[in-house]
């Protein structure tokens, strides 16, 4: 008899004890089943970022698989984007004024070896090496012929720079001199401005600076030639071509021989003023000769 209450006693405890485990089992899986999930997504979402290569123990390169993905823009360029579309309209020119910009022609600069080329906008090669040939000095040094010789209605002379590119052509030939610029072009609200340099034969001879005025915008790139003029007759004296020009001496007995002064009437404004000019020319327009 307790022998059949032991048996029983023990089939009880052993029932007990299967459905204890049972339910700890089942709370187990219930606890770690959203980890499982995190952990799985976590993984997935990586191998859709990851683009770099992995080496397998066979020294075999690979890459993981990439899944399609939509794309959506950050808030920080969407906010740029709306402040573009909603700036307002400029009130100005978008387009800079070139008399007030300048022209944007600075010269170029050589890649090129020193050796190989000279970069005549910073270079001084050559100057004062040696004295020109005498044919090219007599040439350069000539007296200049009053018949040559201009004057301006305000009393000023002048020679017109055509005639300095033909001396310069008698003396070192077509193509054996030339003009660089050394500096880009400067535009005032009234004068363009740039620096020169003069080469003669391989060799830097002067550097000066010219100027021009115009009196509109559409004038401008006549100005820049009318400078470059100016600046190669600033350079010629250091040549000594027409150098007379410059002496006070040689003026007053240029225009005592050569000009007159005149009184005239302007046609359209019939303002009455007097102007110089060669005793050789009739008074031109727009001013006709009057008495006084």
């Amino acid at each position: 008899m307790s022998a059949l209450r032991y048996r029983a006693w023990r089939a009880l405890e052993n029932l007990q004890n299967a459905t204890a485990l049972s339910q700890a089992s089942r709370t187990r899986i219930s606890s770690c089943q959203p980890s499982h999930l995190i952990t799985k997504r976590a993984i997935t979402y990586s191998s859709t970022r990851s683009q770099t290569p992995t080496n397998n123990n066979n020294g075999a390169t690979s890459q993981t698989p990439r899944t399609t993905s939509s794309t959506t823009s950050s808030p920080s360029s969407s906010s740029n984007q709306a402040s573009r579309v909603a700036a307002p309209t400029p009130n100005r020119t978008t387009t800079d004024n070139i008399s007030k910009s300048g022209l944007a022609d600075k010269p170029l600069e050589l890649e090129a070896a020193p050796e190989e080329k000279i970069d005549w906008t910073r270079s001084f090669h050559g100057l004062s090496a040696e004295p020109f040939p005498k044919e090219a000095a007599d040439i350069l040094l000539a007296e200049t012929a009053p018949e040559e010789v201009e004057i301006k209605p305000d009393g000023i002379v002048y020679l017109p720079e055509i005639k300095y590119r033909r001396i310069l052509n008698k003396a070192f030939g077509p193509g054996g001199w030339g003009l660089v610029p050394r500096s880009e072009s400067i535009v005032t609200p009234k004068t363009v401005t740039r620096e020169y340099a003069l080469v003669c034969n391989g060799r830097l001879v002067s550097v000066a600076r010219g100027e021009q005025d115009y009196f509109s915008p559409d004038g401008i790139p006549t100005a820049t030639e009318g400078c470059r003029s100016n600046a190669l007759v600033r350079c010629c004296k250091d040549l000594g071509i027409a150098s007379e020009l410059w002496d006070p001496r040689w003026i007053r007995k240029y225009k005592a021989k050569y000009a007159r002064e005149v009184f005239v009437e302007h046609i359209v404004s019939k303002k009455k003023s007097k102007i110089w000019t060669r005793k050789d020319d009739p008074v031109g327009y727009p001013w006709k000769e009057s008495g006084r």
